[in-house]
């Protein structure tokens, strides 16, 4: 116990060996029991003080670390080179095609370092989590960061499923042999994007709405979508709009167990002054944690600047009555072409 914790008790050897045994006592049960019963054993020891008037303050708050300790983490159930190697291609292709763009006298712009920094995200998920259409039990909808756009059409260059001439033309559909949209757009392109993501706060707003929405066709054997999981891939500028707020209190109020938000903490908060000298990965953490949703924090990764490497198989997909929420540490210190 340190100085502050004691701070008002004064010296009291007697306290120091009370302490200790009650430290005791919880590596005797942290090794007999499970970590569920020891959260109900220790909830209800706070239940018992409360009622005998010893108040303790609650904290929506977690030390800095990854959530989930090494320790804890499976072997990751890919290859990591060539995974590497292919998200460097679609990261090296997203950033030439905006490069390329520009070079034309209509210069389109374009985003580069959103997906950059979410590209091991993006990566681990199409690999590892995301199910699709083809699927018996349906697939899995997803809410792309609308400024990551570029990396998925990247990606989906590799695949064969766009041409170069659709990359030379981003940000210009409209051009003869067809082009591509500045965001997601299932409008101008339906064969491609299913949900548009762009003004800032749509896309938060409208997966837990999504999520809802499934629950609802399931609770009336409508539809069978309990296998279905709805992912929205986020930025912290997009945390910073009204509609995101309402979103998370929604899915936290509604217990959407279906529903995983993917925050990359890239700095990149849009609008309004710069606040504080806070972590961006702390701030949202209470948030989200205050309106129930389970957040698993990723800050630090195996290898050195890649916290996407921890988003283990397993591990998400567990099913609960609390939302998921990932806050992940953003990369674009890395190489963009490694």
């Amino acid at each position: 116990m340190n100085e502050l914790d004691k701070d008002g008790i004064g010296a009291n050897g007697e306290l120091d060996l009370e302490l200790q045994e009650w430290l005791d006592s919880l590596d005797y049960v942290l090794e007999q029991r499970s970590p569920a019963e020891v959260q109900y054993l220790l909830a209800q020891l706070q239940i018992q003080a409360e009622k005998a008037g010893v108040s303790q303050s609650s904290s929506v708050h977690t030390p800095y670390i990854n959530t989930i300790p090494r320790s804890k983490q499976p072997p990751y159930p890919g290859s990591r080179e060539i995974e590497r190697r292919i998200k460097s291609l679609v990261r090296w292709n997203a950033m030439a095609m905006v490069v390329r763009a520009n070079h034309d006298k209509a210069a389109p712009g374009g985003h580069i370092s959103t997906y950059a920094s979410a590209a091991t995200l993006y990566e681990v998920g199409f690999n590892h989590f995301f199910h699709g259409k083809d699927r018996e039990q349906g697939g899995d909808q997803i809410y792309f960061q609308g400024h990551a756009a570029p990396g998925i059409y990247a990606r989906a260059f590799l695949e064969g499923r766009l041409t170069e001439q659709h990359l030379e033309n981003f940000r210009r559909e409209l051009r003869p042999g067809g082009g591509l949209s500045s965001y997601p757009h299932p409008w101008l392109m339906p064969g491609f994007w299913e949900f548009p993501t762009v003004s800032m706060g749509l896309g938060p707003l409208l997966a837990a709405y999504q999520a809802r929405f499934n629950r609802y066709l399931v609770d009336r054997s409508l539809k069978d979508t309990g296998a279905s999981r709805v992912w929205a891939f986020l930025g912290d500028g997009e945390m910073d709009e009204p509609e995101t707020m309402g979103a998370i209190a929604l899915a936290g109020r509604e217990k959407l167990d279906n529903l995983t938000f993917v925050v990359n903490c890239n700095l990149q908060r849009l609008d309004g002054p710069v606040r504080g000298n806070a972590k961006i990965i702390q701030e949202l953490e209470g948030i989200f944690r205050g309106a129930g949703w389970k957040v698993i924090k990723v800050v630090w990764g195996e290898g050195q600047g890649e916290p996407g490497l921890t988003m283990r198989s397993g591990q998400i997909s567990s099913k609960g009555t609390r939302t998921d929420g990932w806050l992940n540490r953003a990369i674009a210190s890395r190489s963009i072409a490694q």
